[in-house]
């Protein structure tokens, strides 16, 4: 990996981000894992939801975006996103009679 202030075109650059979002697609695949184990200890569908922690869970995320210097907006819609795809997945899971892969 190169410092951005390393790159000397606009080649390294792109390089260098594309390796970012491979970085960050495979950190995502990851969490998405998690999220499928967690099917298997919910009780009901509210346990799968949870709003109570998605809300906490966005705040947080709002804060790290603004420790980082991006906007806290984009990142919340960005995770808002996220997590209602991988709710949905987790309740089709949860819904499976073996909460399996």
């Amino acid at each position: 990996m190169k410092l951005p202030e390393e790159c000397a075109n606009m080649q390294d650059i792109r390089a260098e981000i594309d390796q970012l979002d491979r970085q960050i697609i495979a950190a995502l695949g990851k969490r998405f894992a998690y999220v499928k184990a967690a099917a298997k200890f919910k009780i009901s569908q509210t346990s799968v939801k949870a709003p109570e922690r998605v809300k906490a869970m966005l705040q947080q995320r709002r804060l790290w975006a603004e420790a980082e210097g991006l906007n806290p907006d984009v990142i919340e819609q960005m995770y808002q996103n996220l997590v209602n795809y991988f709710l949905e997945e987790e309740l089709q899971r949860w819904r499976s009679p073996s909460n399996s892969d």
